[in-house]
């Protein structure tokens, strides 16, 4: 039934037509991500697109250019949704011991990734797809890289912050990381969550106090100033 309210905009079913368009656009980015997560993207339509996610095509273009930008706002929402929960989970966990917060890091984007596979397989690139989602997934990526960084320099200090370390043990990190994940998501590791996270968090630590060393070790050898 359709509605006017106070302000004078229409609803239908009690929906805005701002929240009717965000409830459509997410409808495609699910069908988008399971069509990527299965290996489908490269012989996805528009049309075939819209069928799975149940809409008209012409709702199509009301919020996506063409499939390559449905693709990018797919790793987009996986990535902001990683990175959210990677965040929140250091900021509650700032005032505990590093070796729990690096536990609860892990643990928030096991939790995102876990809970639904697609998702593991579409941001870590568990599956073959286009050219502008691989470029996006890089993106992505790097960004939560730089979210490692940023933790790692406020932990370690400037030893580890001006050494060629600190970009490198994250990225590795980072890299060794989404291919844990990913093996355990599609089923190649055959191990429980828990001993996932904490396997995944010891290694951490131990990369991150270890680049530390090394950092050091060589600011010693070249003379502190």
């Amino acid at each position: 039934m359709q509605r006017v309210s106070s302000a004078g905009k229409r609803s239908y079913g009690g929906e805005s037509a701002p929240e009717r368009v965000r409830r459509r656009r997410l409808q495609l980015i699910d069908a988008a991500l399971t069509a990527m997560a299965e290996n489908r993207w490269r012989s996805a339509t528009v049309a075939g697109l819209c069928a799975e996610a149940q809409l008209n095509k012409r709702y199509f273009y009301e919020s996506f250019a063409d499939l390559d930008t449905v693709a990018s706002a797919v790793i987009d929402e996986v990535a902001v949704e990683v990175g959210h929960a990677a965040v929140a989970a250091y900021v509650d966990s700032v005032e505990l011991p590093l070796a729990d917060q690096a536990r609860a890091a892990v643990d928030a984007v096991v939790g995102v990734l876990g809970t639904d596979p697609r998702k593991a397989l579409v941001l870590l690139g568990g599956v073959a797809d286009s050219p502008t989602a691989h470029a996006r997934r890089a993106d992505a990526m790097k960004g939560l890289t730089a979210i490692l960084i940023g933790h790692a320099r406020s932990v370690h200090g400037v030893e580890l912050e001006n050494d060629s370390l600190a970009a490198s043990a994250p990225a590795f990190v980072i890299g060794g990381t989404a291919q844990a994940i990913l093996s355990w998501a599609d089923g190649t590791a055959a191990i429980d969550r828990s001993s996932l996270v904490e396997d995944i968090a010891s290694l951490w630590l131990a990369v991150g106090e270890s680049a530390a060393g090394i950092a050091r070790s060589r600011l010693d050898a070249t003379g502190r100033r």
